[in-house]
């Protein structure tokens, strides 16, 4: 019965304030959507576009703060603080480096990262003047993803739901008053969401700063050109892995955007609706998978294997009760969403067909989130997602959907569907390869500085 409460406080703990953070960033997108919808489509397709510039960059982000963050939460099982104060800043060295390279080369050719998603001049021309405006907001991302993996890996996720909520409401009150000129501000359209993410995202790494000094997990600066040779040694084989298994999925994610892109501008706002839609409803079940990495992590740390194999089995049951209760939010909504969605006609009724087919789609990326970035990343088994996105998505829906876009030249929606059976087709995979237990397996070191 201690262990059964254990459990449940844990997951509540961890699952319901990362969760509610998931659901206040896509508040962010949807905000986004509607407001830019208002003005016109091309800007609300422009900034679907350009966002795939943030999503590549998040992968690279991702990499460095999953990496990081399975050995803080293992240490942090474990009770060495001295260790987790030497790993943070090694997350952050890597980050400043990707933040700084990708907010220059949005300066510098913002038109040329553009071309990369769409040959349409109207989106490539409002995706470059965005891309420039909101370029700064990479690097301030970069730093404060450190500060809350830091905080979301020790247990302190309240605190960190907390920060984003409080940019997100900003961001959201400026998106308003930035895009349409309210209380005397000029009217910036597409500029002024992206100011409005720049100002929000140096509110959220100020917050997240003043938490990590009260907590007293201050991200120690001057650790950070510091050699810690062990430690080091173990975050960059997690970094490569993570890394490698994000910018995969990630790449691959955006390969879809690319192959969408190229079949005019409807398509392209069904599937940014769509996207944002299903990011609304899978927020709990993202919340589950990444707290899943933090519960499991700790135990792992801990040396309580067994628990772990325990902590595993309940939580990818969860997490297909998860994606089975998403689908049907979703799908209970479908009708308000297409009524309301600031689409052309043609491109609302994709969307509706789009929304229909997320509902299975819903199902299977609960279960692999779950047990692929939560249960298997914790014990630092991520190898296995990168060979299964390699497998699943650059051998079989990327192929398939520049063949059915481009030579079978298929409808919109019969290729929406083919490039999104990706997450379906792993499931078998990932079940054996999870049953195999290899990543039940403690990473901390006795000795590590």
């Amino acid at each position: 019965m201690q262990t059964k409460d254990t459990f449940q406080s844990k997951l509540f703990s961890l699952v319901i304030p990362i969760a509610f953070q998931q659901l206040m960033l896509a508040i962010i997108s949807a905000t986004d959507a509607i407001m830019l919808g208002l003005v016109d489509q091309v800007s609300l397709s422009a900034v679907s576009l350009a966002g795939q510039v943030q999503f590549v960059f998040s992968m690279i982000i991702a990499g460095s703060a999953d990496g990081s963050g399975i050995l803080i939460a293992q240490y942090w099982g474990k009770g060495d603080k001295k260790s987790i104060r030497a790993i943070a800043p090694l997350a952050l060295r890597i980050n400043l480096i990707a933040g700084v390279f990708w907010t220059v080369v949005t300066i510098a050719i913002p038109q040329y990262v553009m071309m990369i998603f769409t040959l349409d001049v109207e989106l490539i021309q409002a995706g470059a003047a965005y891309l420039q405006a909101v370029s700064l907001s990479y690097l301030l991302f970069a730093i404060s993803q450190v500060y809350m993996c830091l905080l979301k890996n020790i247990g302190k996720a309240k605190a960190v739901s907390n920060i984003s909520s409080t940019a997100v409401v900003l961001n959201i009150i400026l998106n308003a008053i930035l895009i349409f000129g309210l209380f005397g501000f000029p009217k910036l359209g597409i500029v002024g969401a992206a100011y409005a993410t720049v100002i929000s995202r140096f509110v959220e790494l100020a917050l997240a700063v003043l938490v990590c000094n009260k907590e007293d997990v201050t991200l120690e600066w001057k650790r950070l050109f510091a050699s810690e040779k062990v430690l080091m040694q173990d975050f960059l084989h997690n970094f490569k892995i993570f890394v490698g298994a994000s910018v995969v999925w990630g790449v691959g994610s955006t390969m879809y955007s690319v192959i969408l892109g190229h079949m005019g501008n409807d398509a392209v706002a069904a599937n940014s609706i769509a996207s944002i839609v299903r990011t609304l409803v899978f927020c709990f079940c993202r919340g589950l998978g990444v707290g899943t990495m933090v519960m499991v992590g700790n135990v792992l740390g801990s040396g309580e294997l067994e628990l772990a194999k325990e902590y595993g089995k309940k939580l990818s049951k969860l997490s297909v009760l998860f994606g089975i209760a998403s689908g049907l939010v979703m799908g209970t909504f479908i009708p308000l969403i297409v009524r309301f969605a600031p689409l052309e006609p043609t491109a609302t009724k994709l969307l509706q067909g789009m929304l229909l087919f997320g509902i299975p789609y819903m199902v299977a990326k609960s279960y692999n989130v779950t047990v692929l970035n939560g249960i298997l990343a914790a014990g630092g088994e991520m190898k296995f997602d990168m060979y299964g996105n390699i497998g699943a998505m650059w051998c079989f829906t990327i192929p398939l959907g520049f063949m059915a876009a481009f030579w079978w030249k298929l409808p919109v929606l019969a290729v929406f569907c083919i490039i999104n059976l990706d997450e379906i087709v792993k499931i078998p995979a990932v079940y054996w390869y999870y049953k195999k237990y290899k990543w039940v397996k403690d990473l901390t070191r006795e000795n590590s500085l």
